[in-house]
């Protein structure tokens, strides 16, 4: 979650055509719309005197620690205009700051500031005295957007918001602040809130399948079971890849709503069963299949709740059947395998997002051989590990894993 050059350093000056914003957002606009408040650009690379730190902070380093400190500011600035729907306002154009606010139940002069504000920092582009238009980082914030950021911006601006309120708790403890915060823990709190928990499904719900699932063998596969697959994102790509072959999707009942949905719309929901319930349940996870399938799952809970939900696949799970672990692998080395070397952004922004899971859940992310003792002493035993091709240290991995005979 590095904050882009783009999402601070003001945009050339208008042209007529500029108004109509019709770019379409790209990678790096879904990079600063997701990380508005964090570090600018490092500086020049280290030298070996630079390690002793001896320098002394100047005028550079005052604005770059001044830019991370009020970074929030503009977070939360996103997230008040989002909920209050003035990106979908703009999206046909520019508007005056007065119309918007009628539109949306504003204060004509806070909502002009706050859109001066977002305006300086590039993230909104000003076309006239009160008025402004949408940049491609902003149009991310339409729900109507493909992969929209809306339902994230939401979340971060919120629960996400709240519980870094209290890292000083976790920092203290060792322990999430959310459950602090909020007298549950979190997928508790979602069953308890249905609109937080749809808002959490619809942005996890952005998210691409593991590019790593494309280098796992699943030819001749008749059944595959998805525990804790979300939308069905996963079961609709290789349902559709197989069409042989059927799905199972685990899940709670608020998020079979939204995956039935999604498994309609991409064709294949006539050959998905649904099962509603927690996967921790005994029984909850249907036997036999031919391949179970944990996506981004484990990482959500510790030790004791992660060999509890593997423990449940492994008294499912039949002699001849697989499991396929997805999940971003620990580095314990250093960035670049230098003790020196300055993380790249694909590091920075894993643990950026390691960072929220301190402050969200029990869970973290694992070293392979931490995923190996977890599934040995559930019953599982390595057989392969699958990286995405042009994917950098900080990929997803597919961790390939069958069952092994007790005793």
């Amino acid at each position: 979650m590095t904050a882009s050059r783009a999402a601070r350093e003001p945009a050339a000056p208008d042209t007529p055509h500029d108004h109509a914003d019709k770019r379409q957002p790209g990678l790096a606009d879904r990079a600063a719309v997701t990380a508005s408040g964090a570090a600018p650009e490092p500086a020049a690379p280290d030298t070996p005197d630079d390690h002793a730190d001896k320098h002394q902070p100047g005028l550079a380093d005052r604005a770059a620690l001044f830019s991370v400190l009020t970074g929030g500011w503009l977070a939360q600035a996103c997230y008040a205009i989002t909920e209050l729907g003035v990106p979908d306002l703009l999206a046909a154009g520019p508007r005056d700051a007065d119309e918007l606010a009628a539109a949306c139940g504003a204060d004509a002069r806070a909502l002009h500031r706050t859109l001066g504000a977002l305006a300086a920092a590039g993230l909104l582009r000003r076309t006239g005295p009160r008025a402004y238009a949408l940049t491609p980082v902003t149009r991310l914030l339409c729900s109507d957007t493909p992969r929209s950021a809306r339902d994230t911006a939401l979340m971060f601006g919120e629960e996400v918001h709240g519980a870094f309120g209290g890292i000083r708790h976790t920092l203290r403890t060792g322990r999430p602040a959310f459950p602090e915060l909020a007298g549950a823990s979190f997928y508790d709190y979602l069953g308890d809130h249905p609109q937080a928990a749809a808002t959490f499904q619809a942005a996890m719900g952005t998210a691409a399948v593991p590019a790593a699932l494309a280098l796992c063998d699943l030819a001749g596969v008749r059944s595959l079971v998805d525990v804790g697959g979300g939308d069905g994102a996963l079961l609709a790509a290789v349902l559709a890849r197989h069409p042989e072959a059927r799905g199972t999707l685990v899940e709670l009942p608020q998020s079979i709503g939204p995956a039935r949905a999604r498994l309609t719309a991409a064709g294949c929901a006539d050959r998905v069963d649904f099962a509603p319930g927690s996967f921790f349940e005994p029984g909850a996870v249907p036997a036999g299949a031919d391949v179970y399938t944990l996506s981004r799952v484990l990482h959500n809970w510790d030790d004791e709740r992660a060999g509890a939900l593997l423990r449940v696949i492994r008294q499912a799970i039949g002699p001849d059947g697989r499991l396929l672990v997805l999940e971003r692998l620990e580095d314990d080395g250093p960035p670049g395998g230098s003790p020196t070397a300055r993380p790249g952004a694909a590091e920075a922004r894993a643990k950026l997002i390691d960072l929220l899971m301190l402050v969200m859940v029990e869970g973290y992310d694992r070293t392979l051989e931490q995923y190996e003792k977890l599934l040995a002493a559930a019953g599982f035993a390595v057989r392969a590990v699958h990286t995405a091709p042009l994917r950098g240290a900080h990929a997803e991995r597919a961790i390939e894993a069958v069952p092994v005979a007790a005793g």
